[in-house]
């Protein structure tokens, strides 16, 4: 269905140049043996041009005008999550393939409509998750996948990080409903994508959240779970921790086993107990990671799926349709603590 690229290196555009592209830069770099950038997007002219002199590739500050110049196989997008949508359907128009950073959209149906676009067009929809790559995220992923828990009675995880309120004055984007996403959608966005990925469908949420940041979107929140397996769980997100990043972490307790992974970001295997011992069991400490980094290190783990999937030597970890499973879990906690309902998913039948 899509086409392979494999007698030469994959060419690539950047689109947004700001805090989270230079883990991006950082990949390409990396695999410079089948990644080739070509072309750097940027709506700042100053960000633009410093971009432009460091890659030593051509700059434009028009993205539509960057598709019809260039020739290229994927584009980038570090942009205001509002804006992903818009700039998915265009690139697809142009049969461009998509990666995009998370959230993928603010909103479900622009979601959905991505998902649509890429696929009318035959490109391929790549949405990042890069901590599903951390060595402590995967030990715990091959646990729940070899049923070493048995029944999972119990779920919580926490996001206790800090964003002052000059953190969302860096551009009137940030901190907005329509281009950004709060606490839960931005910031700790890697976090919802765990309730789905490690534990399976969630069944009913129940959500409240507060706003205390000169924003319009929520800082604070609680969220309340069950999931079909019946496993019943939780969630407390914050970014009003003083006086820096405290703790991300996730806790699960089985009827054969409970693990606690934790440290700033989920990086420290702090508890791990089943019945039966694995041979695994001994990579435990190696696993863990110190990390001055909430975003990890997966980019480049992330960024071998995407090439090898367009070398048709592999499927796609992370495709629009894996995306949209933590976007409509994010959707349905804004329902929740919008109307002080209990939502159920699907949203959609």
């Amino acid at each position: 269905m899509y086409p392979k690229i494999q007698s030469r290196k994959i060419r690539i555009a950047i689109v947004g140049c700001g805090r989270i592209s230079k883990n991006h830069f950082n990949s390409i770099e990396k695999h410079a043996d089948n990644i080739e950038l070509i072309a750097v997007c940027d709506t700042d002219s100053g960000v633009l041009a410093e971009h432009m002199e460091r890659c030593g590739v051509p700059g434009y500050q028009s993205y539509e005008e960057m598709l019809k110049a260039e020739k290229l196989d994927l584009v980038v997008l570090c942009t205001p999550s509002g804006i992903h949508p818009e700039q998915t359907v265009i690139a697809a128009r142009f049969k461009v393939h998509v990666m995009t950073e998370k959230p993928m959209a603010t909103r479900w149906q622009d979601g959905v409509r991505m998902v649509r676009a890429c696929d009318e067009a035959g490109v391929r929809l790549f949405v990042v998750k890069q901590n599903r790559r951390n060595t402590t995220l995967q030990l715990l992923k091959r646990a729940i996948g070899e049923k070493r828990f048995g029944k999972i009675h119990m779920v919580h995880l926490n996001v206790f990080w800090t964003r002052p309120q000059e953190y969302y004055d860096q551009a009137k984007w940030r901190g907005t409903w329509e281009f950004d996403g709060g606490a839960f959608m931005n910031q700790a966005s890697h976090y919802v994508d765990l309730l789905d990925w490690l534990i399976g469908p969630v069944d009913k949420v129940q959500a409240m959240m507060g706003t205390t940041r000169d924003i319009e979107v929520e800082d604070t929140g609680v969220l309340n779970l069950r999931w079909r397996s019946g496993a019943l769980g939780s969630m407390s997100v914050t970014m009003l921790t003083y006086p820096k990043n405290l703790e991300g972490s996730i806790t699960i307790l089985g009827e054969r086993g409970s693990v606690r992974v934790g440290g700033v970001a989920v990086n420290d295997i702090q508890h791990w107990e089943f019945d039966e011992p694995k041979d695994y069991d001994q990579q435990i400490q190696s696993a863990n990671y110190e990390t001055t980094s909430v975003y990890g290190f997966g980019h480049p783990l992330y960024y071998k799926n995407v090439i090898e999937v367009m070398r048709g030597e592999a499927e796609p970890e992370t495709d629009g349709r894996e995306g949209l499973k933590s976007l409509e879990l994010l959707i349905a906690a804004y329902l929740s603590a919008r109307d002080g309902k209990t939502v159920s998913l699907p949203l959609e039948y």
